[in-house]
């Protein structure tokens, strides 16, 4: 996705000014003080809140610091304005664009922003409180005009899982992502063995994993639904010895892949198509068939035309595993939901699993393992966000310094809820009903590397 290029970031008036006047004035900070402390007065945690003046509102929770260490931040409300539009509006939707524009800045760990949510859900107002805060919203100064600019916004109809909308999150540029994923380039939950491992040894891990759930031969063929930058495909054809129809509708993922395929000489094992999964010849049959991270493009009224393709493509002692994020609640319409659509995923839905697991029986397919890797994906998220901030110059230059600030937003927004729990992220194996299934009658199998460690194995690159 490209936004527009330029940082939207406040430029402060000199001293003397008529803006520079009422931003500081008495009155001003005087509603933006009963503001602050009307909707958080009562919060007592790790965020605390500081002005443009540098005055800071609230306190950090001693406990709160003793419990997570460096899990504090300090929001930055850099002009008034910003506590105006929150109010008016009521949407968090405000506050996350104020924050992409600069109008807010965060110091500290940025996942602990998201502690503020369920504060906000609880509040409760009356109708006098509520007719105060409109008053003392309305006499406070609006954002300027160079900086109350339209941010990016996808469109709402555009196909379930099209290439637009493919291309709004994964055209960025290669370049974009180079600096903070992997050195496979895996945009996926990692498979860790604790929480000090390195994430190239956690992504090449779970490579593996994937490879031995899906109980690959020499020989076989494989089916890669939304592939990536093929690193799953050439980690199959390299280890494993199949052959691996990789398909993606990004691109810029394709001609890297392609790239990468033709480095690693495995053109006559691995080919790389700009195709939707939809279009694949129906009476093209696959030993197994893996999807990873697309899952969540597809939008839950599809769910019956894509596991019913993936059944028509699978032989009949085919393996079909499919790794997906998920909802505890499914996909409601919320104002979190709503920015997600707009401006990270916007045909994106997540189902709860329990609604996946029956699409797939719906579809003819017999559900033979079910594993959650929630607590895997918080920390890949982590170590995204940690590799995207010391690559801030970087990123900004490549795009722009509203969609390094987008990145790191949703990134932590996701960190916190996969923490929590609210989102999960299921591995699901299958096979065809009524028939045989080829596995093994215990699990054992899964755990004994055929790829002992990334640090012991050649770059696949």
């Amino acid at each position: 996705m490209q936004l527009p290029n330029h940082s939207g970031s406040i430029t402060f008036q000199r001293p003397g000014s008529p803006s520079h006047h009422r931003l500081h004035s008495q009155t001003t900070l005087f509603r933006a003080r009963r503001i602050l402390k009307a909707l958080y007065g009562d919060y007592q945690g790790p965020v605390v809140l500081r002005l443009w003046t540098g005055e800071q509102i609230g306190e950090f929770a001693d406990t709160a610091l003793e419990s997570s260490k460096n899990k504090h931040c300090i929001i930055h409300f850099n002009h008034p304005g910003v506590l105006r539009e929150l109010i008016l509006y009521r949407s968090v939707i405000k506050l996350a664009e104020a924050f992409i524009r600069g109008d807010i800045d965060v110091t500290g760990n940025l996942e602990t922003l998201f502690h503020l949510e369920t504060h906000a859900r609880q509040l409760t107002f009356n109708k006098r409180m509520k007719l105060q805060l409109l008053n003392d919203a309305l006499h406070l100064p609006p954002l300027s005009s160079n900086t109350h600019h339209n941010l990016f916004k996808a469109g709402r109809k555009q196909q379930k899982n099209s290439r637009k909308t493919i291309a709004h999150h994964y055209d960025i540029g290669n370049d974009f992502y180079q600096l903070w994923l992997d050195k496979n380039m895996l945009y996926s939950c990692a498979y860790f063995r604790d929480a000090e491992q390195s994430l190239d040894q956690a992504q090449q891990d779970k490579l593996d994993y994937l490879c031995r759930k899906l109980r690959l031969q020499p020989g076989q063929t494989l089916l890669d639904i939304g592939c990536g930058w093929g690193a799953l495909a050439m980690w199959a054809a390299q280890h494993y010895g199949v052959k691996v129809h990789g398909i993606t509708l990004s691109q810029q993922q394709q001609t890297l892949a392609l790239a990468r395929v033709k480095k690693s000489g495995l053109e006559q094992q691995v080919r790389i198509e700009l195709r939707d999964y939809r279009n694949l010849p129906d009476k093209k049959r696959y030993d197994r068939i893996v999807s990873v991270g697309m899952f969540e493009h597809i939008g839950i009224k599809n769910f019956s035309v894509y596991f019913s393709k993936v059944k028509q493509l699978l032989k009949p002692e085919g393996l079909f595993l499919n790794h997906g994020i998920t909802s505890k609640d499914g996909w409601r319409k919320t104002q979190l939901t709503c920015f997600m659509n707009q401006y990270i995923f916007p045909d994106g839905e997540l189902a709860r699993i329990s609604e996946v697991n029956a699409a797939m029986e719906k579809a003819g397919f017999e559900v033979v393992d079910v594993e959650s890797l929630r607590r895997h994906y918080a920390l890949t998220l982590r170590r995204w966000i940690k590799a995207l901030e010391s690559h801030k110059d970087e990123a900004t230059q490549i795009s722009s310094a509203e969609t390094y600030r987008l990145w790191r937003l949703y990134m932590a927004g996701c960190a916190h809820y996969f923490e929590e729990g609210s989102i999960n992220v299921y591995q699901v194996l299958a096979g065809h009903q009524l028939g045989h299934i080829p596995t093994p009658l215990r699990r054992e199998d899964l755990y004994i590397n055929k790829v002992e460690s990334a640090a012991e194995t050649p770059d696949s690159e």
